[in-house]
């Protein structure tokens, strides 16, 4: 399977899913024109990438701002995480903040609790 890359722009998040070792990096700034169209790549690359998953996966979160509408398509891309958890494969999902970021640390405490799987919240350094 070949891996996912969308270079960052102004209003998109840098993507870097890595179906090798299972590392799945979103960083930057989430306010697309289109969400939908903008996040519906990475969960179609990742239904792909559950039909043969790698052994662990690890999702690495790590956004300077997310609009209301990017936030919804994260989520949906988090529950199919969560989906894929409840059958038994390894993931974890690693959400970074800085420190003085609290709407950014209240979304990420928001998405643990709404989602339950293993999940870190992280300060940047």
């Amino acid at each position: 399977m070949e891996d996912l890359y969308i270079s960052k722009t102004a209003n998109t998040p840098e993507v870097k899913f890595s179906a090798k070792n299972g590392e799945l990096n979103i960083e930057g700034r989430s306010i697309p024109e289109d969400p939908s169209e903008f996040y519906d790549k990475m969960i179609d690359w990742l239904k792909k990438y559950f039909l043969d998953p790698g052994e662990e996966t690890v999702m690495n979160i790590m956004l300077e701002y997310i609009n209301s509408g990017s936030s919804k398509s994260m989520l949906e891309l988090l529950r199919i995480l969560k989906q894929e958890y409840e059958k038994g494969n390894s993931i974890k999902v690693r959400w970074f903040y800085e420190e003085d970021d609290e709407s950014i640390e209240d979304l990420g405490n928001h998405y643990m609790q709404t989602i339950q799987i293993p999940f870190e919240n992280i300060i940047m350094e």
